[in-house]
C-alpha cells in the first residue's frame, strides 16, 4: 500500500484513484461504484459523500474492502528486477499492454504486444509459465492482471512501475518518454 497517503473517510475520490490505482476496480467490484456515468463520482468528492450518496455504504466497510484489494494488488505485483530475473530464466513471458503506438516507439526485447487474438489465446498458455503484463507505469498492466486472474487464467502478474522502471533499473538504454 502506498506510505504517503492512507485511506481515510476525508480523501478525494482523485486522491484515492492517484494513490491506489485498484481502487476503483475494487468500488465497482464491490458496491458497484465509479463504472459508468450513473454510477461515477467527481474527483473532489470524498469517500464519505460517495458512500453517504450510495445507500449510506458504511464508510470503515468500505475502507477495509478497499484496504483488502489494495493487499491483494500488491501481491499480483513483480518488482521490474525479479520479472527480468523470471524473464531471463525462461519462467516467464512479458506481454505489454500498451496502445500499438507506444509500443511501436519502445519495447522490451521478447516481450509480446497484447493483441485480440492474444486475449483469446492467453487461458491456453502453459500454466507454469508466468504471464506477467508490462505498460507504462504499472497501472494498466495491474488492471490487465486483475482481470485476467478473476477470468481464470493462473500464474499472472503486473510489472510494478512498468516499462518506465525497467528503463531505470534493469535495462538504462532503453528510452523513456511522456504520453502527450
Amino acid at each position: 500500500m502506498s506510505t504517503t497517503a492512507v485511506i481515510e473517510p476525508g480523501i478525494t475520490m482523485g486522491e484515492l484513484v492517484s494513490h491506489f490505482p485498484g481502487a476503483q476496480r475494487a468500488l465497482f467490484r464491490s458496491y458497484h461504484i465509479g463504472g459508468c456515468s450513473s454510477c461515477g463520482f467527481r474527483p473532489d468528492e470524498t469517500l464519505a459523500d460517495v458512500c453517504a450518496r450510495n445507500d449510506n455504504l458504511p464508510v470503515a466497510e468500505v475502507i477495509e474492502s478497499l484496504k483488502t484489494a489494495q493487499e491483494a494488488d500488491d501481491r499480483m505485483q513483480v518488482s521490474v528486477t525479479e520479472a527480468a530475473d523470471l524473464v531471463k530464466e525462461g519462467k516467464a513471458k512479458l506481454v505489454d499492454v500498451r496502445t500499438r503506438e507506444e509500443y511501436d516507439a519502445v519495447h522490451i526485447d521478447g516481450s509480446i504486444f497484447m493483441t485480440q487474438e492474444l486475449m483469446h489465446q492467453l487461458g491456453g498458455w502453459d500454466k507454469t509459465q508466468q504471464i506477467i503484463f508490462v505498460c507504462h507505469h504499472g497501472i494498466r498492466s495491474l488492471d490487465a492482471a486483475a482481470y485476467f486472474a478473476g477470468h481464470g487464467v493462473e500464474n499472472v502478474r503486473s510489472m510494478r512501475g512498468g516499462i518506465d522502471a525497467w528503463s531505470c533499473e534493469v535495462d538504462p538504454n532503453l528510452p523513456r518518454y511522456e504520453l502527450a
